[in-house]
């Protein structure tokens, strides 16, 4: 009976134990400290601090495996670490400067846009063999996956425009103009949407994310960076650079509600699985602005490394 008993309380002691491991965590880029941040979500505290050569900025997520990619434009390739080891796993090396990153939902696929050669390099998981290179648009930058995993979506800056990608098939499907210098960019949950942060025009452009039409443009404030939904994608959240702001838009509306003071010049963005805590990397300020998107209010500050970028998808669930 005695050992039925042990038996039990050991199994819930590690029940709990596997419970907080899987808290989510933020890995913010710190890009002048050459380091990443990781941040415990739930007590928002950095509980480790990776150090990252080659000036780290785009993070991506591979939850499927544990792994978080980070882009390292002067290092010319991007970092693999264990996102739940916190620990440095592999260096690829791609050329060029790479900056946008992301990964394909299967877990199988991670894309690296390089800011100079004007491409995207797709790299397996597995073992990161290069599959292939896709020739893009001038600079590509922000990059987003959609829902069903049928297309990879690339802003090009310079050239004022957005790529489909077909992931099959891995070649472009459509291009389409939107503001000036696009930059960071995301597809709502059901895969309708793309929203394009536009640096220099001061707004966002809406998709329609299948077809690629151009369905409203959104004023927003000065040099909007990165964007990210929250509240079954019911708000759009949006760094303004040089406004040390955040807009809020009612995506049913598609109207600025609001406006939020964070830290000096936000720039990634990422929403926690909760859907609620928005969490936005302050560069100039080296911290994260911790937003409560029901109350629109900054309810943390949470300090991190210097230079702190995290342009991509930052949250590892």
């Amino acid at each position: 009976m005695r050992i039925k008993y042990w038996f039990l309380v050991f199994s819930l002691i590690i029940a709990f134990e596997s419970s907080v491991r899987a808290d989510p965590r933020a890995f913010i880029t710190n890009q002048l400290d050459n380091s990443v941040s990781v941040i415990d979500t739930q007590s928002q505290q950095v509980i480790e601090t990776i150090k990252v050569e080659g000036k780290p900025a785009g993070v991506a997520l591979n939850q499927l495996k544990k792994q978080v990619y980070i882009s390292t434009p002067e290092g010319g390739g991007f970092a693999v670490l264990d996102s739940e080891k916190l620990t440095k796993l592999n260096k690829i090396k791609v050329g060029g400067a790479s900056l946008g990153i992301t990964a394909d939902g299967k877990g199988e696929l991670v894309f690296v846009a390089d800011w100079y050669e004007n491409s995207v390099t797709v790299f397996d998981t597995k073992n990161f063999a290069k599959i292939k290179t896709i020739t893009v648009g001038k600079s590509p930058s922000g990059m987003a996956v959609s829902p069903d995993n049928r297309w990879l979506y690339v802003a090009n800056r310079i050239d004022d425009s957005i790529s489909q990608v077909d992931i099959k098939k891995l070649t472009i499907r459509n291009t389409t103009k939107v503001g000036a210098h696009p930059f960071g960019i995301a597809v709502d949950s059901q895969g309708k949407r793309l929203y394009s942060a536009n640096v220099e025009s001061d707004n966002v452009t809406v998709l329609d994310a299948r077809s690629m039409k151009r369905l409203a443009t959104i004023k927003v404030g000065a040099r909007p960076y990165a964007v990210s939904l929250a509240l079954n994608d019911n708000l759009l959240f949006v760094t303004n650079q040089d406004d040390s702001t955040v807009s809020v838009v009612d995506t049913a509306t598609l109207k600025q509600i609001e406006v939020i003071a964070v830290g000096d010049k936000p720039e990634g963005i990422s929403t926690h699985p909760d859907d609620q805590k928005v969490y936005v990397a302050n560069w100039f300020d080296n911290n994260v602005s911790v937003i409560d998107a029901k109350t629109l209010k900054v309810v943390n500050t949470i300090k991190t490394g210097e230079g702190s970028r995290a342009f991509g998808e930052f949250i590892a669930r």
